[in-house]
């Protein structure tokens, strides 16, 4: 096998052929120039087009590295007529259309960022900081020229927002529960992000939509109602948990206040004999806080006495836990039983003289009917959770994304069907 070939099959190229090869401060620089078949190509689309000039000499575009030394490819760059485009650099049959690096090293640079930071991708592949984002972006657009096609046959979905910056800067996610993919983001939240979501479907696939988990954010449920009114609404278990939690947070705060309200101060030094002992309610209830939030069954020994404190000392604080422990039961129960439960549970919590419980049971009627499909349907938001964890990973690898378009084009690299190969695999 000759040099040249040699060469060629290393670098893994295609209707190119091999002019020189030159070691040039410590680089190497292999000279090449496209076939015939591959020469006057848009560089847009790709059809033949009439030479127009030569452009701006000679070009290099940055492959994988020869060992330890930075390879490169240098060929001249006319520019084309297109009939369509018009005035166009010539197509290249090693690189993408304006990029300055070839098929296999935006590859593998893909490849590294999904597994490592970019710092260590910069590092690794001698790349600029700013340079594997738009990377990124090219990859995925090269493969997934059709990202419509993600929403057919979409019959439950998880819709939720993540954060992406310091700040209230956030990401709308969209998952499909049956593949448990991400099947579209987008910058934002809000009734009209999401409404950019359904218009992107058919009306035969809006149709098709059976089932939309999703925590009790109005905006998603008037996006459901317009866009998808034939489908059920399924409100994440987790978060009407934490409804009552906030609610029984609230009650135990106003308990603290109540029991640290103003009375005779102690005067310093030792009490005199036969002086009523200190009372100690409202640090115990302060303290009391992971026990109220935790499920009997997963109470520690020291945990179980505070909650028997708060039993004896704050009557109306232990009533709202023990309404925040029949709801978590509910999700337990199935079928009429579990309807049932709820009736009861909200008729409990709307005479039970707990302001914030009281406010809690009409938030739950307005979304009784969600509920019931959620324990009916058993769907949650577990699968989108998990899409917003890898979310908050990549964001963390990567130490911060300067664009975000570069991040949502990383996100579906991470977590939709797109699989990016190395190189030797996608031969």
């Amino acid at each position: 096998m000759s040099t040249k070939m040699l060469i060629k099959n290393a670098l893994n190229v295609k209707q190119t052929a091999i002019d020189t090869v030159d070691m040039i401060d410590d680089a190497v620089i292999i000279s090449v120039h496209a076939t015939k078949g591959a020469q006057n190509r848009c560089g847009i689309c790709g059809r033949k087009a009439r030479h127009y000039d030569n452009g701006r000499g000679f070009r290099t575009w940055r492959t994988n590295d020869f060992g330890t030394h930075q390879a490169y490819l240098k060929a001249e760059s006319p520019r084309v007529c297109c009939e369509k485009h018009g005035v166009v650099t010539a197509q290249v049959p090693w690189a993408r259309h304006g990029s300055h690096f070839t098929y296999d090293f935006e590859q593998t640079v893909a490849w590294l960022s999904l597994n490592a930071s970019r710092k260590t991708v910069s590092q690794m592949m001698r790349v600029s900081w700013n340079t594997v984002g738009p990377i990124i972006s090219r990859i995925k657009e090269a493969i997934d020229p059709g990202p419509e096609n993600r929403f057919d046959h979409l019959r439950r979905i998880g819709i939720d927002e993540t954060s992406y910056k310091k700040g209230h800067k956030y990401i709308t996610v969209v998952v499909d529960h049956d593949t448990g993919k991400a099947v579209w983001v987008c910058k934002g939240h809000g009734k009209t992000i999401l409404a950019q979501f359904f218009k992107c479907l058919t009306k035969e696939q809006r149709e098709m939509i059976q089932l939309v988990s999703a925590d009790g954010a109005k905006w998603i449920k008037a996006c459901v109602e317009e866009f998808c009114p034939n489908a059920e609404r399924c409100v994440d278990p987790f978060h009407v948990i934490t409804w009552a939690m906030e609610s029984l947070d609230t009650v135990r705060r106003e308990a603290w206040h109540d029991a640290k309200a103003p009375k005779e101060k102690r005067k310093r030094g030792r009490p005199p004999k036969g002086s009523p002992p200190y009372d100690h309610t409202a640090s115990e209830i302060k303290g009391a806080r992971y026990a109220l939030g935790k499920a009997p069954e997963h109470l520690t020994e020291n945990q179980q006495v505070k909650l028997t404190m708060v039993a004896k000392s704050d009557p109306r604080l232990y009533r709202g836990y023990l309404l925040k422990e029949k709801l978590r039961f509910l999700f337990q129960l199935e079928g009429e039983e579990m309807t049932a439960e709820l009736d009861s549970w909200i008729k409990w919590a709307q005479h039970c003289r707990i302001p914030a419980f009281v406010e809690l049971q009409r938030k739950i009627r307005r979304h009784y009917d969600a509920i019931i499909a959620t324990v009916k349907y058993h769907l949650s938001n577990a699968r989108i959770e998990a899409i917003n964890n890898k979310i908050k990973l990549s964001i963390r690898m990567a130490y911060g994304f300067r664009n975000i378009d570069n991040l949502l084009d990383m996100i579906m690299l991470r977590c939709s069907d797109l699989t990016v190969l190395l190189p030797w695999e996608a031969k």
